[in-house]
């Protein structure tokens, strides 16, 4: 995992194919390279791919069962990018409603 989590949490899902895999697992469901590759126009290879930078930030977890690997959602790191942009968010709005009332106290030209 990266030394900026959340930062690895946006790196991965900058990717449209990364994000519909994430947007397959959210569900609950596990799911395998094979049946994630059945939904997308890309190659086994391409799949194990994109789940691989998915699970270097923690997105997403394997388990083994018999000779196939099974991947889940692990919606932690995307619980902690949720609560930085609600922090961001709320900064912003501080800062916006400051600059509302300095600009509605400021006389008016004209």
């Amino acid at each position: 995992m990266s030394p900026d989590p959340v930062g690895a949490t946006f790196a991965a899902l900058s990717d449209p194919t990364r994000r519909h895999v994430i947007g397959v697992l959210s569900g609950g469901q596990e799911a395998s390279v094979t049946e994630l590759a059945r939904e997308l126009p890309i190659s086994r290879q391409a799949v194990a791919k994109h789940l691989a930078a998915l699970a270097e930030a923690g997105l997403v977890e394997s388990t083994r069962q018999g000779r196939e690997t099974r991947y889940r959602l692990t919606p932690g790191p995307l619980t902690d990018a949720g609560a930085w942009l609600d922090r961001v968010g709320t900064e912003w709005d501080s800062r916006l409603g400051r600059l509302r009332r300095h600009a509605d106290t400021r006389p008016r030209s004209g």
